[in-house]
């Protein structure tokens, strides 16, 4: 889909200048709107970030006790704990009577954000499902955005994530743990397999983690498009599909001197006997236990 460009420019203050906030102004500029300001905190080294950021789309860097707040959105992309206590801040430094105030936090509800609905404003949270890491630039569109907040703030916000290419869906809520649960095993649980693929491969006598990378690369990028592609149960392999205990056995033995690997085998191993396709599954619970 293409990113459709407003006719009219609208303001957009960003509090923040991370990752997330960074990928955002880019898509929000991209899209025809305009970033008034970064807002950082009140430190130089926040300032600097936000003075990068607000150079490359147009916009002034300020701090917080300095921030104008005249744009008609202002959107949080701050550390989750730090949400709360930013809104009480906030909700006597400017007018935001129909003001939109959203937070990016995938965890938290718009009701963090009461003292700016006392103030006036509607609120609202918009979490994009996908990982922000300071290698590589993420775009925006075709991204799942979950929303929750006051129905006007939801139709305000769901019309920007889908001006800038993202795909806004609803969520109760009392879900959204759930739901920053649900991104938590797609990403950072991913990437900490992986991590501990790599201690496996110094048992086998990979020592260098750079060789463990390259030759895991092409195993698991096949094993992420089969399972895309196609559903759990038909991308799953291996010698527990195929029941070979003799082999689970000597897995096992590798692993008695680590207690970490050996809990992560077994969970994966059971979670493979309740949801996918095995061989042997009595043996092999009695085996596991």
């Amino acid at each position: 889909m293409a990113v459709r460009k407003r006719k009219q420019p609208l303001d957009i203050s960003i509090i923040g200048a991370g990752t997330l906030a960074t990928a955002l102004a880019a898509a929000l500029r991209r899209s025809g709107y305009r970033i008034a300001e970064i807002v950082s905190r009140d430190n130089a080294q926040s300032l600097s970030r936000a003075r990068k950021l607000a150079k490359r789309v147009g916009a002034r860097a300020t701090y917080m006790r300095e921030a104008r707040f005249t744009g008609k959105i202002v959107w949080i992309c701050v550390p989750d704990d730090a949400i709360a206590g930013l809104a009480g801040q906030l909700a006597g430094r400017a007018k935001w009577q129909k003001k939109l105030v959203v937070h990016s936090s995938g965890a938290l509800g718009s009701d963090v954000l009461a003292p700016l609905r006392k103030a006036g404003a509607l609120t609202a949270s918009a979490h994009p499902l996908m990982t922000f890491v300071s290698i590589s630039k993420p775009e925006l569109e075709g991204v799942p955005f979950a929303l929750e907040g006051d129905s006007r703030a939801l139709v305000r916000i769901g019309t920007t994530v889908r001006s800038i290419g993202g795909k806004p869906f609803r969520i109760a809520p009392e879900l959204k743990p759930a739901y920053h649960l649900f991104g938590f095993f797609c990403s950072p649980a991913l990437v900490a397999l992986l991590a501990a693929a790599q201690r496996v491969g110094e048992l086998a006598g990979f020592a260098r983690r750079r060789r463990s990378r390259e030759l895991m690369e092409p195993i698991v990028r096949q094993t992420i498009d089969n399972f895309f592609r196609s559903t759990p149960q038909q991308a799953f392999s291996g010698p527990l599909r195929r029941g070979d205990i003799a082999t689970l056995r000597k897995h096992l033995d590798v692993l008695r001197k680590q207690p970490e690997l050996l809990a992560i085998y077994k969970s994966l191993a059971g979670i493979s006997l309740k949801q996918l396709p095995v061989t042997n599954a009595d043996a092999l619970r009695n085996l596991l236990s």
